[in-house]
């Protein structure tokens, strides 16, 4: 109780005296920092809102304004339409002031009519979706619309300098297919999944829910993407994340892993400073709204909506549905360390405390003798246990007393870091210790990770990062952008010795322990039994990264092809190889070209992929044939990727109209059926160089390995990859061991052969081609 009582700032006791009130002057400074720190960012948010909601035109524009419509009234000029004179007619007399103001009235009027006319005619430009789909080969040359299109989107660009969120009222809605679009490619979809009989079956089901009930549920769903910002992401994060019971570890949160070619401090609490130092810089850029957006070949803006949960926020389990929780401000971090918990705070008469600061604060946790309580060691894996189960545990047992407070101050915490007691290693020669490091980030211990945070930084002994993060609150470019952030900016922030630089101005804070009663044995029993499930989930996972440095997408442009669709159709040949048969496979698009966009996804298993496969399989088909066929699988899988960005996918239209039919009560066999089938091969492109300053040719080892998740199918496999540089590919395969039909090793192998199957037939095709040159120059 003593710990209680001290994080009491006041307390009063009336007594036969008077009133007796004991304060603690050093806690009360705190609440005032908290509180002047917060109205600065409140006034930050005022600034900036006022920006975004005045771009692309300049604020600065309204004084113009104001100027000239003041200078032509008072010399007896006449205001366009002779606003101003309209004005004074309901002022109260004909003097000097009433006329300024009727002219500062009026010019806020045409400021205002100027903003709302500049920003729909560039909602009406981003509207425009025919770049993407023109070729950019070498040769090739837009169209007379696109350059128009292009030069005025530049123009717009050029006016005024954006802030995160400025292009977010510009940006178009994510439109609603029609149910025969989606039918029609849905249809495409699983041609070469099935064999004739069930693709005549699905013909006919698909054309009766077309003229029958889908006709209803798509009105309802018009309704919607009329009425709300975007007709999917809402229901996306609930019924696809939120409402998910299963644990989030491993089935849910994916990982990323340091930039492995450079390592700028082997000092554990350095790195931590440092990074930790960086983050919360990046939370001050986003709170400003400083950051710029994200733009597509430098011109066209993708939707910065996910940034705003980045930081200060938890996913809070339910028994039936989850919720995110999202905090306004937090002056903490939470720091694991030997299952011990603390809370570290990071600012200082209202300044954020300097990387050697922290580092200071970091090494008093490491040099700490203290040593966890009962149960306090395996207490994150509640976290990783099923979500109704925890839900339940959080209310029984955390839902009063100090077990609350504590509990308040992780989950509001702007992020928790873990110092882990291990290494995190790479050799080339030994690529089961890169393997090992994606486990520890993936999973860690079970017990030593937050799956509820928006992310876990995670510090290794030797002073290698990584981190853990959870999915529902954003999707994985929103992290990529940060950790392309973090290592780009970290270089030369240590000295020799790989200390932080910098003097320490002032002592900060001291570390404090989080305080838990554990005194109940049935919550030690608890935790104990949720550490033992995580167990059986961590054990179960297996897990490769595969470091492909034969070539990269240097050869595969000679190739004149995608390098998406190059690894795409290299994994739909390996999988082939590896199962025998095709699967459903998922790849993650995003739509954050329309406003609240995520994603889509991507089909890559079509009818050129197979027909491509097959042929790689038939030694009778010819290197050129085969060429043929790639080229067509590659076009195919182009095009199902753009129409993914331009929202014209499949399976989140099917989505939608499989949860407005559960609104409506209404029983659909067809899209309970197509949408039960499970992702086998489910895939996803780490990206990278986001921003200008991400540049591979010039900075090769500064570009992360990538990162991963977790299989989706219990039968499948989950590959990440990341296209790292010219000569260097990181694909990252999960898969369960409990799968006697799965083993990620074997599928690396059957990429690896794939990725030189492909590279020989290039040289194949090449080698044709001169023998038809040399027939044709001799005939």
């Amino acid at each position: 109780m003593a710990e209680a009582h001290q994080a009491v700032a006041f307390s009063f006791a009336i007594t036969h005296e008077g009133f007796n009130v004991n304060y603690d002057r050093e806690v009360l400074h705190l609440v005032w920092e908290s509180g002047v720190r917060s109205w600065k960012k409140r006034v930050a948010r005022i600034k900036a809102g006022i920006k975004n909601g005045a771009y692309p035109a300049h604020l600065e524009s309204l004084y113009v304004i104001m100027i000239l419509v003041t200078l032509l009234h008072f010399s007896n000029k006449t205001v366009p339409y002779d606003l101003v004179n309209t004005f004074m007619n309901v002022m109260p007399s004909n003097g000097s002031f009433w006329h300024f103001l009727s002219c500062v009235l009026v010019s806020l009027f045409y400021w205002i009519l100027i903003c709302l006319i500049m920003r729909y005619s560039l909602k009406g430009l981003l509207v425009y979706k025919g770049w993407m789909y023109e070729a950019r080969g070498s040769g090739s040359k837009p169209s007379l619309k696109t350059k128009i299109w292009f030069v005025l989107v530049k123009v717009f660009k050029k006016w005024n300098s954006p802030g995160l969120y400025s292009f977010q009222s510009s940006l178009p809605r994510l439109p609603l297919p029609s149910v025969n679009d989606t039918m029609t490619r849905w249809l495409r979809s699983v041609r070469p999944l099935v064999d004739d009989a069930t693709y005549e079956k699905f013909v006919r089901e698909a054309a009766e829910f077309e003229k029958g009930i889908g006709k209803k549920l798509q009105r309802y769903l018009i309704l919607k993407s009329w009425w709300s910002t975007n007709y999917v992401s809402d229901w996306w994060e609930e019924y696809v994340y939120l409402r998910g019971r299963s644990p989030l570890c491993v089935n849910s949160n994916f990982y990323g892993v340091d930039a492995i070619f450079t390592h700028p401090s082997k000092i554990q609490a350095a790195r931590a400073g440092s990074v930790v130092n960086l983050l919360l810089q990046f939370r001050r850029s986003i709170d400003r709204q400083e950051l710029e957006p994200i733009m597509v070949q430098g011109l066209i803006p993708l939707c910065s909506w996910q940034y705003e949960r980045t930081f200060n926020t938890a996913r809070i389990p339910g028994i039936e549905t989850d919720k995110i929780v999202h905090y306004k401000d937090s002056n903490h971090i939470v720091v694991i360390h030997k299952g011990c918990y603390y809370k570290m705070l990071i600012y200082h008469k209202g300044r954020l405390l300097k990387p050697c600061e922290l580092q200071y604060q970091f090494e008093q946790i490491l040099q700490s003798k203290a040593t966890p309580a009962r149960g306090e060691d395996f207490l994150a894996s509640l976290t990783a246990w099923d979500r109704p189960k925890w839900a339940q545990a959080r209310e029984k047992y955390f839902s009063r007393g100090v077990n609350k407070t504590s509990l308040y101050l992780i989950e509001s915490a702007a992020f928790v870091v873990s110092l882990d007691d291990e290494p995190f290693e790479f050799d080339m020669a030994r690529p089961e210790k890169l393997d090992e490091f994606g486990r520890k980030l993936l999973h860690g211990k079970g017990c030593d990770r937050w799956f509820d945070k928006s992310f876990t930084l995670c510090v290794a002994s030797n002073g290698r990062i990584g981190f853990n993060a959870e999915h529902t609150w954003a999707d994985a470019p929103i992290m990529a952008h940060i950790w392309e952030h973090i290592v780009l900016e970290e270089a030369k922030r240590y000295d020799e010795n790989g200390n932080t630089l910098g003097k320490i101005e002032v002592l900060p804070p001291v570390p404090t322990r989080l305080s838990w009663d554990f005194n109940d044995e049935s919550l030690v029993k608890t935790i104990d039994m949720a550490y033992d499930d995580a167990q059986r989930i961590i054990n179960d996972v297996d897990l490769r990264i595969l470091v492909h440095d034969a070539y990269g997408k240097g050869f595969m442009k000679t190739c004149r092809c995608s390098p998406d669709a190059f690894i795409q159709m290299a994994l739909q040949l390996a999988y082939y190889r590896d199962y025998g048969k095709f699967s459903l496979t998922y790849e993650a698009s995003m739509t954050r070209l329309f406003r609240e966009g995520r994603t889509e996804t991507v089909r890559p298993c079509t009818i050129e992929s197979a027909a491509w496969v097959k042929a790689m399989e038939n030694k009778d088909v010819t290197a050129t044939e085969r060429v043929k066929l790639l080229y067509d699988a590659c076009k195919r899988h182009q095009q199902g990727y753009q129409d993914a960005m331009c929202g014209r996918g499949v399976d989140r239209h099917l989505f939608c109209l499989y949860v407005v039919s559960k609104y409506l009560e209404v029983d659909s066999p067809f899209l309970k059926e197509i949408l039960s089938e499970p992702w086998r091969l489910s895939t996803s492109q780490t990206p990278h160089g986001q921003t200008p300053k991400m540049d591979p040719k010039k900075n090769p080892h500064f570009i992360s390995a990538g990162g991963g998740f977790g299989p989706v199918s219990v039968d499948g496999y989950g590959v990440s990859y990341i296209i790292a540089g010219e000569d260097l590919i990181f694909f990252h395969i999960s898969s369960l061991k409990s799968c006697n039909v799965t083993d990620s090793e074997r599928f690396a192998q059957q990429i690896c052969k794939a990725l030189t199957d492909i590279k020989l037939l290039f040289e194949q095709y090449n080698l044709e081609q001169k023998k038809i040159l040399q027939n044709g120059t001799s005939h």
